[in-house]
């Protein structure tokens, strides 16, 4: 049977989480599709025919879907999951809320934030903050996962999928959406960036994450912070990466002021390269540390920006 990815996208285009959801669903079988549940969502059903190893995009166009109501799109995909073994969603705030939906009706156990793929029905996951890897083996004749993006590649494009509309199931009438209030951000997202500047309790204040800033605009790099800096109230909640947090894989992570705490650990450990910076030689993001530096930041950090100068 099929395998189904269902497109995390804003009508116009598609969210990177997709991607990396399709690269875990081609690990599953070959004939892939992806839902594309939206309101004038042509171009985000063009980008998703567009990557390589889709073969078909399915569509479902109506007014129900323009804000990605969970209650609608759990819907539609249970309209259409008979015909499929698998049903994959990006382990993100929208996958986590219609999955599980999903799953419920169609009585199985939802397998959740894989990072592997090691046959059709045996998936790795983590559990306890990362500390363990789980292999779970479904039985269950539909298979609802969803993908942590941080464990597979973006799929490529290349593709020439087939586009067809469906007929999309009439609005739920169980939500409504009532507004949106979206941050406005200078420096690349999070969970998208490629280079991300961290800070932790030990910067001090609120005040001290200016110092950070010099060092993140010759990177081109987000900005980010511990669980402990955010409950300090230094930085806002978005900043947050760790297990209760964002979690990231970038190609270069620089934790500056981070004792590395197990949570903090769990959200960013699969970066491509972890540069740490504290004074504590025995801190414990040193242990996963590609770089470490031994230093106070408030000397290091404006040394490194005089360097990359």
């Amino acid at each position: 049977m099929a395998i189904l990815v269902i497109a995390e996208h804003d009508n116009a285009s598609l969210k990177g989480s997709t991607l990396h959801t399709v690269t875990a669903a081609a690990a599953c079988g070959s004939d892939l599709h992806i839902l594309v549940a939206g309101h004038n969502c042509g171009a985000a059903a063009q980008a998703a025919a567009q990557v390589a190893g889709v073969a078909k995009v399915l569509v479902a166009d109506a007014a129900a879907f323009a804000d990605g109501l969970a209650e609608n799109v759990a819907e539609q995909i249970l309209a259409i999951a008979n015909s499929y073994s698998h049903i994959l969603a990006p382990a993100t705030a929208y996958g986590k809320n219609i999955l599980p939906r999903v799953a419920a009706k169609l009585d199985v156990a939802q397998i959740s934030e894989i990072t592997r793929v090691d046959a059709p029905d045996t998936f790795e996951r983590p559990i306890y903050a990362g500390n363990a890897i789980a292999y779970v083996q479904s039985s269950d004749p539909i298979k609802v996962i969803t993908v942590r993006a941080t464990g597979f590649d973006a799929a490529a494009a290349g593709g020439s999928a087939v586009v067809e509309n469906i007929e999309a199931v009439a609005d739920s009438g169980k939500s409504a959406f009532i507004g949106r209030a979206v941050a406005k951000l200078d420096r690349p997202e999070l969970t998208a960036a490629k280079v991300i500047v961290s800070g932790g309790r030990g910067m001090g204040s609120g005040e001290n994450f200016k110092i950070l800033e010099p060092l993140a605009d010759k990177l081109g790099a987000a900005m980010g912070a511990s669980r402990a800096a955010v409950d300090a109230g230094y930085v806002p909640n978005d900043w947050q990466v760790g297990q209760t947090g964002k979690i990231v894989a970038p190609q270069l992570y620089i934790a500056v002021g981070i004792s590395g705490a197990i949570q903090h650990l769990a959200g960013m450990k699969d970066s491509k390269v972890i540069v740490a910076i504290n004074k504590d030689a025995e801190a414990p993001i040193f242990s996963v540390a590609d770089y470490g530096i031994v230093g106070d930041l408030f000397d290091v950090v404006p040394a490194l920006v005089a360097e990359l100068g």
